[in-house]
């Protein structure tokens, strides 16, 4: 049986690349709010080296299932920087409008999601992480050395405070997948007190984001999750 907390075997990187394809078509389509005008605000955070286009699908995805929906509008998620965190609040905060929003995060999007909702569970109602590397070593995963390379700085060492594995005070929901080319599964599943729920997906990593099967199940249980007290 695989060790569930070391990177993720070749063969399963290799898989990654048959979505590449899925990953830029499903970026065509508008950017901006989508979906009813009085649904509950949801936004969805991209991965390393995505884009408000990268979760199109995503976004769509939660507006049919009658979300009001937006990107992050912070351009390309190149990795942590100084004032990160507080640009996202002011995003949060200026798109909430009043009321409390649901945050999605795919991959190192969800770790800025449960950063932020630690330092203002004021603005986020809940969380849900798509892949997303919060729990167990850094380094457990394929994109790390990417990532310091981009990002400039070691990726355990990110230049603000961050408590990773720490569950925020808001509800949380895990989604995590065995067919993860790019994050160990344990990393992406955490343990039993760094999330409320953990739930188990059969997807690739870049088919959290792109998958128009996966975003479907994903908007579901997202329902399912908003509905929980």
């Amino acid at each position: 049986m695989p060790d569930e907390t070391r990177p993720p075997a070749i063969r399963l990187l290799v898989r990654e690349g048959f979505s590449l394809g899925a990953r830029f078509f499903r970026a065509i389509g508008r950017i901006g709010e989508r979906g009813p005008a009085d649904g509950a605000p949801l936004m969805v955070l991209p991965g390393f080296l995505g884009t408000d286009r990268t979760t199109l699908e995503l976004q769509r995805g939660f507006a049919r299932a009658g979300w009001r929906v937006t990107g992050w509008g912070l351009g390309l998620n190149a990795g942590f920087r100084p004032n990160l965190l507080d640009d996202l609040g002011a995003r949060i905060e200026a798109f909430g409008q009043g009321r409390k929003v649901l945050l999605a995060g795919w991959s190192l999007g969800g770790v800025y999601a449960r950063e932020i909702a630690k330092r203002r569970p004021d603005l986020v109602d809940r969380v849900v992480t798509m892949g997303t590397p919060f729990s167990g070593d850094p380094h457990a995963n394929n994109a790390w050395r990417l990532y310091e390379r981009i990002a400039g700085h070691p990726v355990d060492r990110p230049p603000i405070e961050v408590d990773l594995p720490t569950k925020p005070p808001v509800p949380t929901l895990a989604l995590w997948s065995r067919g993860d080319g790019i994050v160990a599964p344990a990393s992406a599943r955490g343990q039993p007190d760094e999330s409320d729920r953990r739930i188990e997906m059969d997807c690739t990593h870049m088919g959290f984001a792109v998958s128009r099967a996966a975003c479907r199940r994903i908007a579901a249980l997202v329902n399912e999750f908003a509905g929980e007290t």
